[in-house]
């Protein structure tokens, strides 16, 4: 690298500084648009303010698969709502799923609670948590619906503050971020750095700016009269990046996405290198897939790299690597208040990011490699036409370019002895799975 520098001529280098300049503008911008102090109270005072009204009587859809860890912890936290009148509906595929076990020691848990269990096999499309979602549907009695994933723990309140602003009846969706939990030894305390310090971040700043583009499966609050505007969960069993979809088809009916100010906690899991790169590949896949002028642009919000290169180019010049009288002095200051201002600027969003002084200094080592390794799962990302979703392999989609959509072997899904295959056909754009949660 140190080589390349000393080739580059001086509107190369001018080049290289802007690059590092707009680098250290994102981790800026990311460590402020992160809302570490004042959010609780924030929650806290809209908890109040929806508590002075009615709130509407809700449907939680939790679609299912598998016994995930902490599941039955994570799921008795929808258990401990204020909400005075809601119904859980918990979804899965097969009678053979260990999920059930969960959900039956939860009925037994809380007995004077309205949860349902729906165990239904019948496949309607390619994405096999709307099929789940599908089936699951027709038992929703109230007209306020949640779909929340499976590893999600939330705060007490929490029904109450998504559900409040659909009383506008110009919002489609409400959803929310969440932060990470890792489960487990050290990959996943590095997949949870790429949700607490890369993916949140990135969202609150393109929030900042005005977008509201987004629609996450932690959370996705809608009527039943929306669901039934963009045609049903049947709209989407093609439609492998379902939770951004959703909300979407919402907005191309003129109705806004909100996010909300709760944040739930989600598990990262992932044991080893290997599931955790799949998982985290395949989020990029998928905002390649939706938006890929968007991920075209991601590159600048992998921080680390970049600042080593600010900081071997300012090596470099100090070294004479160009000639006096180019503007050398000018070059080097600007390259060296980049580099620093970089540095303070991720330092703080390791801060943000952290939920105690002991995580910050346990997890600070672990920063240059998550950022590193976010470079390179976007490079990955930029190529293959495939994913990795629960054992399932998925062909990925562009819904501007291909018109395809995906049909499932069931005679090689997962416990019936081989893998997993969706293969494609030609009929309309689908998209990839989107985060898995």
């Amino acid at each position: 690298m140190t080589a390349a520098l000393v080739s580059l001529g001086p509107l190369a280098w001018w080049l290289v500084i802007a690059l590092c300049g707009a680098v250290t503008f994102y981790a800026i911008s990311a460590a402020l648009a992160m809302p570490r102090l004042g959010s609780a109270a924030r929650v806290r005072m809209e908890a109040r303010r929806v508590r002075a009204r009615a709130p509407l009587p809700v449907s939680v859809l939790k679609p299912l698969c598998g016994a995930e860890p902490r599941l039955y912890e994570n799921l008795a936290t929808f258990c401990e709502q204020h909400h005075p009148r809601y119904q859980l509906i918990f979804g899965v595929s097969s009678s053979k799923d260990p999920a059930i076990a969960v959900v039956q020691r939860l009925q037994a848990a809380y007995p004077g609670h309205d949860i349902a269990l729906v165990i239904d096999s019948r496949v309607h499309g390619s994405n096999l948590k709307v099929s789940n979602l599908i089936n699951m549907a027709a038992h929703a009695r109230h007209d306020v619906l949640i779909v929340a994933d499976s590893d999600i723990a939330v705060e007490p309140d929490y029904l109450e503050i998504v559900t409040a602003p659909l009383a506008d009846p110009q919002v489609g969706v409400v959803t929310c971020l969440y932060s990470a939990r890792s489960v487990g030894g050290f990959w996943p305390r590095v997949g949870a750095l790429f949700i607490n310090e890369w993916f949140a971040p990135s969202v609150r700043v393109a929030h900042s700016t005005g977008s509201r583009a987004f629609g996450f499966g932690a959370t996705l609050a809608l009527s039943r009269g929306t669901l039934e505007r963009i045609g049903g969960f049947e709209s989407l069993k093609d439609c492998l990046a379902d939770d951004y979809q959703l909300a979407r088809f919402a907005r191309d009916h003129g109705l806004a996405t909100v996010l909300a100010p709760v944040l739930v906690a989600t598990d990262v899991i992932e044991p080893n290198f290997r599931t955790l790169w799949l998982r985290e590949t395949r989020w990029l896949r998928t905002i390649r897939s939706v938006n890929p002028a968007g991920f075209a642009s991601l590159f600048i919000t992998f921080t680390s790299p970049w600042l080593v290169l600010g900081a071997l180019a300012c090596w470099q010049l100090q070294a004479g690597a160009v000639t006096p009288g180019s503007g050398t002095r000018i070059m080097l200051a600007a390259l060296g208040t980049s580099t620093v201002g970089g540095i303070i600027a991720r330092l703080a969003l390791h801060v943000r990011g952290s939920s105690s002084l002991r995580e910050f200094w346990h997890d600070l080592p672990l920063v240059p490699l998550r950022d590193a390794l976010l470079l390179l799962q976007w490079l990955a990302a930029v190529f293959g036409s495939h994913v990795i979703w629960r054992g399932v392999r998925v062909p990925v989609a562009n819904p501007d370019t291909v018109a395809t959509v995906a049909t499932v072997d069931m005679a090689a899904m997962p416990g019936t002895g081989g893998e997993a295959r969706v293969s494609a056909v030609p009929r309309r754009a689908a998209v990839e799975v989107s985060d898995g949660r």
